[in-house]
This record gives C-alpha cells, structure tokens and sequence, in this order.
C-alpha cells in the first residue's frame, strides 16, 4: 500500500524572500533612523580627533587616517544589524528550511537584506565623511573599502548570529571585535605590530589610508583586503547555512513584605543571569583583553597632560606606557556596562511584568533591579581593575576605584534607558555610540586639554574628571566633580524609575463610547434569550 505526501510545498523566490525581510525591517522606523544617525554622529564627532589620537599611539595619523572611520561605523552598524537579522528570525528561518526552502537561498536571501541595510549605514558614513573633510584624495578608493568595512562586518554579525543564541552575548561579542580592531588597528598604532595583523581589517585600512603595509608580500594590502573579505563571507555563509538545516529549541527564561518581595525580586534576577555562564565569561574576559593588549601595544614615550593638583590646573608629563592602560580601563568598563544593562532590562520586562500583576510593589521591584544592575557594574569593574593593577598604578586607589564604580553604574543604567526606548537593535546602536564618545573622545585628557561644552554635557564627565586626578596625581581635588557624577546617578536611577512603572503597567483597553463590548453585548442577548 503506497502512502502519498499531502503536503504542499510553495517554491519561495529569492527576490520574494529579500522583499518580505526588507519589509520586516522597515516596520521599525525608529531602527532604520538609527543606521543613519549613529554614523552620521559618530564620523561628524570623531573625525576630528583621530588625527591627533594616531600621532599620540604611534598609529598612522595624518588626515588620511580620518577616513577609516566612515569604514569603522559602517562595519559596526551592519554586523549589529546582521547579527539581529539572523538571531531574531532563527526559528522561523528554520521552520521554512524543514518545508523544503533551499539553505542557500534563504541564506543568499538573509545576506542580500543584511547588506541592503549596511548599504544604507555605509552611505550615511560616506557622505557625511565628504561633507567634513570638504573633498577626498581619492574618492573612489575611500567609497569601496567603506563598503569592505561592510561586508566584513556583516560576515561577522551572521557568523555570531548563527552560533551564539543569548543577544547580550551575541552583542558584547561584535562589540569586543569592534573594540579591538579599531583602537589596535593602523589607524592608532604602528603598522607594523604584530598583534594587529591578524586583525580583519589591518591591510584594508592601510588601503584605504592610501598608506603601504611594507609586509603585505606578493598580493599587496589590497589582495589581503579581498581575501579576508571573501574568507568571511564564505565562512558566515557556510555556517549559518549549517546552523539552518537543524531545528533547535532555546529555552528562554523570562512574601507579602517589601522585605521579602525585595529579596525575592534581587534573588530572581541574579539567578537567571547567573545561568548565562558565557555572559560571566564575556564580562571578565573582554576588559582584562582590552586593557592588556592596551598595555602590551603603547608606544615608549613621554605624554604630557593637564590635571588639577593642589586646587590648581598645571601641565604634567607622564612615561605614556605606564599610564596609558589606567587610561583605558574606564573605556571598556562604561562599553560593557552599558549593553549588560541594555539586555538585562529587556529580558525582564515580560518577567517584571508578571511580577506586578501578581501583587510586587513598584518600589521593591525597582530597587532589586538596581540591585541587579548593581552587581553587574561591581563584577564589570573588578575584573578590569584586577588586570589594570598588573600594569598601572595610580596615584589614589580609593577614588580611582570609585570612579570605575561610578561609570559602570551610571552607563549600567545609561543601557536600561536605551534598551526601553528603543528596543535591542537601536539600544545596542546608542550603547555602542554614547559611551565612546563621551568616555574615549570627549573626556580623554589625551585628545582635549580644554574640555569642549559636549563633554561638560554627557554623563561620564564628573565621573572622568575623578577617574582622571585619581589616576594622574596624589591628592583629590575633584569634589565637585564627585556630586556631578552623584547628580547623575540620582538622575538616571529617577529616571529608571519612571519608565519601569510604564513598562510594568498592563496595558488596557477602554471600550468605545456609545458602545457596549462585545462580550457584555453577548450576555445580554443571552440572558434575553432566556424564559
């Protein structure tokens, strides 16, 4: 007896596929305004400094090493936006895989919507990079490793996409190569280490500064560019492709006293997040690379910087290697903190949710997320200093701890805020933005001795100016400071506060004027029914 198959399978196009994704993007207005914001920002701000920041680590410097940053953003916006593209639609991209759809068609259809939108993210950097610089030596060169930048990028997102389910760890993940790859990169240190060879875009940014490597051999800085750009390509496609063919499941984890319900709320959250051992891993690992590589790769000399000391401003100079890893502590610290908030805050809104309606009071579940949030700061910022105190040491322990303290919890609660406002792909793109900016550019006494009005506005200022005099000199004088950091602090945490009871607030709908609902409407009939 032969059984037939009554199942119908539709053959699925490419092109209808790519549509449909492109689609699925769109409806997120507030993301696709982002992919354009974030590099418009971000090439705007820091063009200006890189030059000096090159010429301080012994990078390439010059006005050609402004031009990597439209390929920076545009790599780092496309590899989030990818790495969400892949992870977001998982199981409904296997589902279509186990109907019959071809891997390699919704994989080519997956890649081909990844790089519609690093397109536009790689046009908003290139063009604002022309408006600042006012023309480019060579425009064609710059628009087409811009695009390289992308396509790497994009690689990377799909390949940790495809293996990597948790978003917080996905996230941290692309954040670190980014983290890596731009501040070891020829741009910032000399072309010729060996640690930044291996970097991806090592031979594609000295092409695009228009700058030879010397050591790129026979198929030139170029040649390396195309290679490493197909190599990632054709990796994250053959993964992801792999990864597609399997259905797998993820699990996900979403006392009547304020005493009790404040233990219980703290205790929940510390217990989901210490299921996510990578997660841990990630929050040791990432700032005690970052700092010792920084370590390992500061150019022998002296740096000259001005710090406040006996209440007066003066000019110091410092053996740059010794200090420059103190220096950058607070970087990776505030990065971090501020995406482990951003997804910590949105895994436990549906649970913090429940909790409300079954009877938490508002004030005990805002305070044992803080508490969460707290810890996670405390864990961030020992496991940089316990690194930093191998290479660096400061002037006063005590206020330079506390100053790590402070940045953590302030861009902890910084990613909260971004997280609730707009959602997992525009929180990480402002996560990423906002520290940066405010922490390695605007508040770093390397690149500005006179502070700009923008640094004196953002929320790491008070807490820099004491990281900073903590770090430089042997007597605190920046107690002002300490209060402004305070002030923010108090402010976010208010903040926080604020938005946690719109978050947990069940939302309810208010039947029409001048019309009954439908379910009183059906009683009534049915009671009229009745004898």
């Amino acid at each position: 007896m032969s059984t037939v198959d009554t199942s119908v399978r539709v053959p699925i196009g490419g092109g209808l596929l790519v549509r449909r994704f492109l689609v699925e993007a769109a409806r997120n207005r507030v993301t696709l305004g982002l992919l354009v914001v974030v590099p418009v920002v971000f090439v705007a701000i820091v063009g200006g400094v890189i030059t000096d920041a090159g010429e301080l680590l012994g990078g390439q410097g010059g006005p050609q090493a402004e031009t990597t940053t439209a390929g920076w953003t545009a790599g780092f916006v496309a590899a989030v936006a990818m790495y969400f593209q892949v992870r977001s639609a998982r199981a409904a991209d296997q589902r279509l895989v186990l109907a019959g759809l071809p891997a390699a068609r919704l994989v080519l259809a997956r890649m081909t919507t990844g790089a519609a939108l690093a397109v536009v993210a790689a046009t908003a950097s290139y063009l604002t990079l022309v408006v600042r610089v006012g023309g480019l030596d060579h425009p064609a060169r710059v628009a087409a490793a811009t695009v390289m930048f992308a396509v790497i990028y994009l690689a990377l997102g799909a390949l940790i996409g495809a293996l990597v389910a948790n978003p917080v760890n996905g996230t941290v993940l692309v954040l670190f190569v980014w983290l890596v790859d731009v501040v070891f990169g020829p741009a910032f240190r000399p072309a010729d280490t060996l640690v930044s060879k291996v970097f991806p875009t090592h031979y594609l940014s000295l092409w695009m500064m228009d700058e030879p490597s010397g050591h790129a051999g026979r198929p030139g800085d170029l040649g390396w560019a195309l290679i490493w750009t197909l190599v990632a390509v054709a990796l994250s496609w053959m993964v992801v492709a792999a990864t597609s063919r399997t259905a797998r499941t993820h699990a996900r984890t979403s006392s009547s006293s304020a005493r009790g319900q404040l233990a219980v709320g703290t205790q929940m959250g510390l217990r989901e997040i210490s299921r996510n051992r990578v997660l841990w891993a990630l929050m040791v690992a990432v700032p005690g690379l970052f700092v010792a590589l920084s370590a390992f790769t500061t150019p022998e000399g002296y740096e000259t910087m001005m710090v406040r000391e006996a209440g007066r401003t003066v000019a110091a100079t410092f053996w740059f290697p010794d200090t420059h890893p103190g220096l950058m502590a607070p970087i990776s610290v505030g990065a971090l903190a501020a995406v482990v908030g951003l997804f910590t805050a949105l895994g436990a809104r549906a649970a913090d949710r429940r909790l409300a309606l079954a009877g938490f009071h508002p004030v005990s579940l805002l305070t044992s997320r803080l508490l969460v949030v707290a810890v996670l700061a405390l864990v961030v910022t020992a496991a940089s200093l316990t690194v930093t105190a191998l290479f660096f040491e400061p002037g006063q322990w005590g206020p330079y701890v506390l100053a790590n303290l402070l940045i953590a919890s302030t861009y902890a609660l910084v990613g909260v805020l971004v997280g609730w406002l707009f959602g997992r792909v525009g929180g990480v793109l402002v996560a990423f933005l906002l520290p940066f900016l405010d922490l390695a550019i605007e508040q770093s006494p390397m690149l500005n001795p006179d502070l700009s009005t923008l640094a004196h506005l953002l929320p790491g200022y008070g807490a820099s100016r004491v990281l900073y005099d903590a770090a430089l000199t042997s007597s605190f004088d920046e107690t002002a400071s300490l209060l402004i950091a305070l002030g923010w602090l108090a402010m976010l945490a208010a903040l926080v506060a604020g938005l946690l009871g719109r978050v947990v607030r069940p939302a309810r709908r208010r039947p029409r004027r001048g019309r009954r609902p439908r379910a009183a409407v059906a009683i009534l009939r049915t009671s009229r029914a009745r004898p």
